[in-house]
């Protein structure tokens, strides 16, 4: 993410992101942002508030980013599994860019277990994310109802997210290929479901 070095505001979010990318959301302090920003910790606090609305900042990055990228993902694709499969793998650890994506989302989700605060927005974000899925299922046959467009999507997601933080956590065991064949399937699973579903 590039950032217009000469914008306090971007400087900062960009700093925020960096932080915890680096050291992961225990150790992202206001003090820490505010070093890797060149700025005071007074001005990081007036910019947010609080450390955990700093924090809330970032998970909201993440979904915007994320968001952005399903979105340009399924441009372009006539298969309604072929979106949902795009969609999918944007999400994936793939590359260095989401593999720090990962890092957040996961130490984001960790910390937001004890933090209710920093738990809302991540349940907020994860329902809107199933939302997409679903409606990408849905696609997937004519007569796919809401609820089993619902139920699908929360398979997809559940095994996504477990792929993202496995191969966060190791690389070795899921690397790139891995981690599409794992999703590949969960997808081509689901569809072939739906379709013998409705023969």
């Amino acid at each position: 993410m590039t950032v217009d070095v000469d914008d306090p505001r971007r400087r900062i979010s960009q700093a925020v992101w960096d932080t915890i990318a680096e050291l992961g959301i225990e150790a992202t302090t206001v003090r820490a942002v505010a070093a890797r920003a060149g700025c005071t910790t007074g001005l990081i606090m007036h910019r947010f508030g609080s450390r955990s609305a700093m924090l809330v900042h970032a998970r909201q990055t993440l979904f915007q980013r994320t968001a952005a990228r399903a979105d340009k993902a399924a441009e372009h694709l006539e298969s309604a599994q072929e979106r949902l499969y795009a969609v999918v793998c944007s999400v994936l650890p793939l590359d260095d860019e989401r593999i720090v994506e990962g890092r957040i989302f996961t130490g984001f989700a960790a910390a937001a277990i004890a933090d209710a605060e920093l738990r809302n927005p991540h349940v907020t974000n994860t329902r809107q994310w199933i939302t997409r899925i679903a409606g990408l299922v849905a696609d997937l046959g004519t007569d796919v109802t809401d609820t089993d467009a619902t139920a699908f999507a929360l398979e997809i997601v559940t095994a996504v997210e477990g792929i993202v933080v496995l191969a966060v956590l190791d690389r070795e065991t899921y690397p790139p290929t891995t981690q599409k064949q794992l999703a590949h399937r969960t997808i081509a699973d689901i569809a072939d479901r739906i379709a013998r579903a409705h023969r």
